[in-house]
């Protein structure tokens, strides 16, 4: 398989790593800064400075689009890569703003293309275990008894809001992944507005009646066994009747050790069982790829037995509208409700029709009051060009109501067309 390059950042090092590993050919590099890292890292690959290259089938099967560095330019590019119906790995995330999501979404969806988040913990079989006694719990058949809680701990040097937003971002998929799509969110903070980022803790519920407790901390905070692994983040499930831990490394390492504590139900003092298990972040990602359309010859199958099943960019998209949500729960200091919304082009076409009609309801009020007072303004002064004009206001907004009512009908055509292109 041949990819292409599109920015680097860890996530995309380790999918490029991984596909080294494979025998998995890059072919072409974009917009990549020029370090000692980089250029041992694509060596004898083709360096082009326009992203338009990757348009090309030929000369790339997917393209792995990057964080670091991000630009205007670079989210043109991928735009017009979807657009053109390209297979994309996107680390994520790549842009902290809803409505570009949802647009790549949209366009995603008229091209075909395929977008894969670089959401790649998510497929770790630990989670997948964690899922289960959660499951079985809820079941109430579980000899944990019910859960009383789920809480996610970041670990990190940077506490700015932009680091802390990119790292709720990738945490709160794994909320959605356990415990479901949130219903509300609440937020906890230093009073003061210069700490409040650095001591963040958001509070999530939903359907599941699971509540899930996010967190960042620095690492002064982390216990010395934690201080002295790479571990970054620790999942925390608490039972009635014991405790499960995931213990996440640091994103630095391609292939990390990860280490997971449960109590053993069939012990009379439900002691601890601790297990380790090596994961690949990049070439669990790089698994899904090869598990689409792109290349029948390459498919690998994905045992969803042994992990959750992959994250979408639907999944991206809302882990993105969660984080961007934080900010404004914070200013407020209160809750706020989540609505889960599927964002169309109908949809848009839809709210902007009815902006524009209650525009349109306050234009033939000021009309009516403006043509009134003329009226009368110009019977009295003996204007009949004045009057003529006041007169003919019915016709005027008649014509403007008519338009706007036959712009309604414009979907139905759209979609006819859509109907026969697909035909």
């Amino acid at each position: 398989m041949k990819l292409g390059v599109l920015g680097i950042d860890r996530s995309i090092a380790a999918v490029v790593a991984a596909a080294h590993r494979a025998g998995d050919t890059i072919s072409l590099v974009c917009d990549v800064e020029g370090n000692s890292h980089n250029d041992e890292m694509f060596k004898g690959v083709p360096v082009d400075s326009d992203w338009e290259a990757l348009l090309d089938e030929h000369r790339c099967d997917a393209v792995l689009v990057g964080a670091r560095g991000w630009s205007d330019v670079r989210a043109e590019g991928v735009r017009k890569l979807v657009q053109a119906g390209r297979h994309l790995i996107v680390s994520h995330p790549v842009e902290l703003s809803m409505l570009w999501c949802y647009e790549l979404d949209m366009i995603r969806q008229d091209s075909k293309s395929r977008i894969i988040p670089c959401l790649s913990d998510r497929l770790h079989p630990f989670l997948r275990i964690l899922q289960q006694q959660m499951e079985a719990s809820l079941a109430g058949v579980s000899p944990l008894g019910d859960i009383e809680g789920l809480s996610i701990e970041r670990r990190s040097e940077s506490r700015s809001k932009d680091s802390v937003l990119r790292h709720l971002a990738r945490d709160v998929d794994l909320i959605r992944a356990l415990a479901g799509d949130p219903a509300r969110l609440s937020t906890f903070g230093d009073a003061d507005p210069t700490k409040a980022w650095s001591t963040l803790a958001v509070q999530f519920t939903g359907a599941a009646h699971v509540t899930a407790r996010w967190q960042i901390q620095g690492l002064e905070f982390a216990d010395q066994q934690i201080k002295n692994t790479t571990f970054s983040a620790t999942i925390r499930v608490t039972f009635q009747r014991g405790i499960c831990t995931i213990d996440i490394p640091s994103s630095r390492h391609a292939i990390g050790t990860w280490r997971m504590s449960s109590p053993d139900s069939t012990s009379p003092n439900n002691q601890s069982i601790l297990q380790s298990l090596d994961f690949d972040s990049g070439a669990a990602i790089l698994q899904i790829l090869k598990n689409s359309d792109l290349h029948p010859h390459t498919k690998i199958s994905l045992n969803l037995d042994d992990s959750l099943s992959p994250a979408t960019w639907s999944d991206a998209c809302r882990a993105i509208e969660l984080a961007e949500t934080v900010p404004r729960s914070l200013d407020r200091n209160r809750s706020i409700e989540l609505h889960r919304e599927e964002f169309s082009e109908i949809g848009t076409f839809k709210g902007t029709m009815a902006s524009l009609g209650c525009g349109l309801v306050l234009i033939v009020l000021g009309v009516l009051f403006v043509a009134t007072l003329l009226g009368a303004i110009a019977r009295e002064a003996g204007w009949e060009w004045a009057e003529w004009i006041a007169g003919i206001w019915p016709q005027f907004v008649l014509s403007i109501l008519g338009m706007f009512l036959a712009l309604q009908i414009l979907p139905w055509f759209i979609e006819d067309r859509r109907k026969s292109d697909r035909e």
